[in-house]
């Protein structure tokens, strides 16, 4: 299966049904697929051709489909630009894939301009605005000449969809090179993994160029709409679920964590949403149990990236039981391996450990990257023989088949020998009711190799003092878990998609010194 032909087939049947909604404006299932047969004419006409490599720097906005949709279908390379980056960053992703077009909404004008790309690179703008620079194509004049019709273009499996720049946490960019056919896996198994009806209204905040646009072809293929947020503020959210009353939310616990601290949320009605899906990093157990609590059982959790986007396991509502000690046990999980993949957890020489015992995760999944771009090396290191792709996820296996995840293996502090994952601290700090926001980290100790630092952000209006913090993990936690040291900061650093970065914090710590453990 190829992913052009699930575009072509949702189109199909389903032309009249409400496809996006944006803002105050709809557009039906027809209508988007016309635009996006538009705009693919319209790369075609200033000099593209299959297999080319096309920058995409936009905010959500209905253009996200419309784009995606016409790179897929004309057998285009998207190559998704965080719009956080600095113009730098982005240049450089630019040049590395040897993109041919950078195409882009007008609020990332000034941003393209400043970039140092030559004159083998086309910029295309699209949006409402009418760009001064000549040098920029405007598309908006182009687009309403082209014709509705399909792109005549012969697309394969094999052929490039996409090159998915991925940094994890560990700051090293890198692109996953997904196929047309490792595109369409991953919305087939969303599709079995996750109901997803007809009737489903899907909220999108996320940014769609990222892990949170793959969850739109299922939508989709479907016949769901697909409604989108310009980006993630959280009074306009719950605006938003009020007034278009949502089945499905996709949130990233850090956005779960905002919500539930908004003084007024409890004025919104969630009563029309059938599942707040999260992952993306782990959530604390606390906030699950307060979203449980005001909103019901209605959470599913997916564990995927970059790599092996969703979904590799599920922690399914009904496994979101706060009322036993095993249910209780399972919300530290990230749920079991779906039936569309495989997962094992390996030691340092890629053989299989048992049950309980914790190595890195290895997946085998239709939906696996083929590699990462013009990285043979890491590639190499990445992909073990039989199709699986080793994680950089520490975590363990129970009887049960509950994959619980330990912490990313580079963010593991090593202190007087002992191995300690920051997120059982962050889960004890998390707890306590003066902090909204928490993360650990190692930093270099003279004794002890590593001590543990803890950085809290503190509910509004909150107080409490960094021996108080202290004193609360003495009594839950091992002597040498404890952080010695607690730093009260505004907000904690994070990626595009909200992932805490531990690494920007232990950066000014280790700066300069050999060893960084």
């Amino acid at each position: 299966m190829i992913a052009a032909e699930l575009i072509k087939r949702g189109a199909v049947h389903h032309r009249n049904r409400v496809a996006a909604i944006f803002g105050s404006a709809q557009w039906t299932y027809g209508e988007v697929n016309a635009n996006a047969n538009r705009l693919a004419h319209a790369v075609f006409d200033i000099g593209l051709r299959k297999g080319d490599r096309v920058a995409i720097l936009l905010s959500n906005s209905i253009h996200s489909l419309e784009v995606d949709f016409a790179l897929i279908k004309s057998g285009l390379v998207r190559v998704p630009i965080n719009t956080r980056l600095a113009t730098p960053e982005m240049a450089r992703m630019i040049q590395e894939t040897d993109a041919k077009l950078v195409l882009f909404s007008h609020e990332f004008l000034e941003k393209v301009e400043e970039m140092p790309l030559g004159d083998s690179v086309l910029k295309a703008m699209i949006g409402s605005a009418k760009p001064k620079n000549a040098d920029i194509i405007d598309l908006d004049q182009i687009i309403p000449t082209m014709s509705i019709d399909e792109p005549e273009v012969e697309i394969h499996e094999s052929d490039l969809v996409t090159l998915q720049y991925t940094s994890g946490t560990t700051g090293v960019l890198k692109a996953a090179m997904h196929t047309q056919e490792t595109w369409a896996a991953i919305a087939l198994n969303i599709l079995t993994n996750i109901p997803v009806q007809s009737d489903d209204i899907m909220l999108h905040t996320a940014p769609l160029t990222h892990a949170a646009g793959t969850l739109v072809l299922p939508h989709w293929i479907r016949g769901a709409a697909n409604a989108i947020l310009p980006g993630f503020r959280p009074q306009e959210f719950l605006q938003a679920v009020s007034t278009l009353k949502p089945s499905t939310l996709n949130l990233v616990p850090t956005m779960i964590v905002m919500l539930l601290s908004q003084p007024n949320v409890r004025d919104y009605s969630f009563d029309s949403v059938r599942s707040i899906i999260y992952g993306a990093a782990p959530i604390p157990t606390e906030t699950l149990r307060q979203g449980i609590a005001l909103w019901g059982p209605k959470f599913v959790q997916y564990y995927g990236q970059t790599e092996s986007p969703l979904i590799l396991t599920v922690l399914a509502a009904n496994d979101h039981d706060l009322t036993s000690d095993q249910g209780q046990q399972h919300l530290l999980s990230s749920g079991r391996v779906v039936p569309t993949a495989r997962l094992k957890i390996v030691d340092e020489d890629n053989d299989t450990l048992k049950v309980g015992e914790i190595g890195e995760i290895a997946v085998q999944s239709s939906q696996n990257m083929v590699g990462y771009w013009q990285e043979t090396e890491l590639t190499a290191a990445t992909m073990l023989p039989g199709g699986w792709i080793k994680t950089r996820d520490l975590g363990y296996l129970d009887d049960d088949g509950y994959v619980y995840l330990v912490d990313r293996k580079s963010d593991m502090i090593i202190t007087g020998g002992f191995n300690v994952y920051p997120r059982e601290i962050e889960d004890v700090l998390y707890r306590h009711p003066a902090i909204l926001e928490a993360a650990a980290i190692g930093v270099p100790d003279e004794t002890w190799g590593e001590s543990i630092k803890a950085f809290v952000v503190l509910r509004e209006g909150a107080a409490v003092t960094e021996d108080e913090i202290i004193d609360w993990c003495r009594e839950q936690l091992a002597g040498y878990k404890r952080p010695k040291s607690v730093e009260f900061v505004v907000s904690l650093p994070k990626s595009p998609v909200d992932k805490v970065l531990r690494r920007v914090l232990r950066e000014p710590y280790w700066e300069n010194r050999p060893r960084k453990i």
